[in-house]
């Protein structure tokens, strides 16, 4: 598409859904509207956008597609070894009751996997654990659970998986027990509000597909919305470049710490060695 086509679909849809795809890479997304529009019948885009229009439907397809919603349970299970066996129960030494935001939480692996951690070392604490998602389709298999297929709980110990999932003909649901510990709710990480106070953000294999303004200014508000010592949990490919000009020290490279005080006036706090050993 020519850059005026793009500049009036990217206006559509802002209008359209509120989604604001200039925070994203320009060349990744413009690729993927192409590749869309392609698969939609090879329309041109001012008929793409006439559908559009006429169709909430098509409309919420549409932000499906650009929602991106691949996760698993346990993604990059090193990671989720070092939240269970560090830095929960750090966070837990603090706080008896820990309040937890996974944000973009497509369909629900990423919290239900936290729950799961929480509920064996532990059980029986009032925590919260809110996740977040501007796709409703999404949020709504989440919301019941399931249903999961077997490449989404691959990563999950198969002790775990007996216990808190269960299966029904192929497909795999989380227990009540589980999925009641987890609060659902719409909310677009680009426009809405951010919630405080929070000991623990999990916000993993999203921020990677927007651009560096709008990257650094979501690190700018996690910082705001976390606890001092609360933890901001990112994919496996996701860095904060210069993490102490943000507020937060690096305790890995998927893991950050903020730190007490103005972002950039504060020494940081170490490694994950230094600070956990």
């Amino acid at each position: 598409m020519t850059d005026q086509e793009y500049a009036f679909l990217r206006n559509t849809i802002h209008t359209l859904t509120n989604l604001d795809i200039n925070c994203y890479k320009s060349q990744q997304m413009r690729r993927r509207l192409d590749a869309y529009i392609v698969k939609k019948g090879n329309l041109t885009v001012p008929s793409f956008c006439h559908n559009l229009e006429k169709s909430p439907e098509k409309q919420e397809e549409l932000l499906d597609y650009l929602a991106i919603n691949v996760s698993e349970f346990f993604r990059d299970t090193n990671k989720f070894t070092t939240l269970q066996t560090q830095i929960l129960p750090q966070l837990l030494s603090a706080n008896r009751n820990l309040n937890i935001w996974s944000a973009a939480c497509s369909c629900g692996q990423e919290p239900y996997s936290i729950a799961m951690v929480l509920e064996e070392i532990n059980s029986g604490h009032n925590h919260r654990i809110l996740a977040t998602d501007i796709d409703q389709s999404a949020l709504f298999q989440a919301k019941n659970g399931g249903p999961y297929l077997n490449l989404d709980v691959k990563n999950i110990p198969r002790g775990l998986l007996e216990k808190y999932l269960s299966k029904r003909e192929n497909d795999y649901w989380v227990i009540d027990k589980i999925r009641k510990k987890v609060s659902f709710q719409c909310h677009n990480l680009l426009n809405d509000a951010f919630e405080g106070n929070f000991d623990l953000i999990v916000c993993r294999n999203v921020i990677i597909y927007f651009s560096d303004v709008v990257r650094n200014d979501l690190f700018k508000k996690f910082h705001n919305s976390l606890k001092d010592g609360g933890i901001l949990f990112l994919g496996g490919s996701e860095v904060v470049l210069r993490p102490t000009d943000q507020g937060f020290s690096m305790l890995n490279p998927a893991l950050y710490r903020k730190l007490a005080g103005c972002p950039g006036t504060v020494k940081p706090m170490g490694y994950l060695s230094e600070v956990l050993g």
